[in-house]
C-alpha cells in the first residue's frame, strides 16, 4: 500500500487489556459519554476553523457494536478510539437489529470499510470520513439502502444527532457565534464609517 500505510488487525483476541475492559463496557449497548463508548452510533466532532464558519460540517466516525470509534483520520489511516479532532460532541444512535447476527454484520461492515479506507488517500471534499461511514452503512444495506453518502450523513447528523453534553454544544457553537459576531461587527463598522 502507498505511503507506508498502516495494516490494521481488528481481531478481538489481540486487543490490549486496557481496550478489552473498554470493549466489555459497551457489550450491553449502553452509551457511555464519560468513557466515549457509543455502540451502533455515528459520532461527530467539530473541525477547527471549518466548523467555526459552517457548523454543520465536522469530522465523523462510526462505532462498533461495543462502542469503539473508527474514523478515517487521514491518508491511508483509520484510527481506533482516537478521533482526529478530539472526542465526539454529537452522536446518532442507529438500530442494526436485535440478533447477534445483526451485531456481527454491523461489526463486519465497519471492519471492511475501515480496511478499505486504510488504502485510500483522504480528500476533504470527495473521499473523506463521511465517505468511510457511508461505506460501512452501504455494506450492510442499513435501512434498506445502499445510497448513503456524505451529504445525506451530514444532514441526518444535523437532524438526528444528540449532543454528548453541554460542553459539546459549546464546543460546536461558541466559535461560530464569535466568528459571526466579528463579521457583523466589521460590517457594521464599515457601514457606519
Amino acid at each position: 500500500m502507498p505511503g507506508g500505510s498502516v495494516q490494521l488487525d481488528w481481531t478481538e483476541s489481540e486487543a490490549s487489556p486496557a481496550m478489552e475492559g473498554s470493549r466489555q463496557s459497551g457489550q450491553d449497548g449502553a452509551i457511555d459519554t464519560v468513557r466515549h463508548r457509543y455502540p451502533f452510533c455515528i459520532v461527530w466532532t467539530p473541525i477547527p476553523c471549518l466548523t467555526w464558519l459552517f457548523p454543520i460540517i465536522g469530522h465523523m466516525g462510526i462505532c462498533t457494536s461495543n462502542g469503539v470509534i473508527r474514523d478515517f483520520a487521514g491518508p491511508y489511516f483509520v484510527s481506533e478510539d482516537n478521533m482526529a479532532f478530539g472526542h465526539p460532541t454529537k452522536y446518532w444512535r442507529l438500530d442494526p437489529g436485535p440478533s447477534d447476527a445483526d451485531r456481527r454484520e454491523w461489526d463486519n461492515a465497519v471492519h471492511q470499510a475501515s480496511q478499505t479506507y486504510t488504502g485510500r488517500m483522504h480528500n476533504l471534499c470527495c473521499d473523506n470520513c463521511h465517505s468511510h461511514v457511508a461505506m460501512a452503512l452501504n455494506l450492510q444495506f442499513y435501512g434498506g439502502s445502499t445510497h448513503w453518502n456524505m451529504v445525506k450523513l451530514a444532514i441526518y447528523m444535523a437532524l438526528y444527532g444528540k449532543y454528548t453534553s453541554w460542553s459539546g454544544v459549546l464546543k460546536t457553537w461558541v466559535p461560530f457565534l464569535i466568528c459571526l459576531a466579528v463579521i457583523i461587527g466589521v460590517v457594521l463598522f464599515a457601514h457606519l464609517r
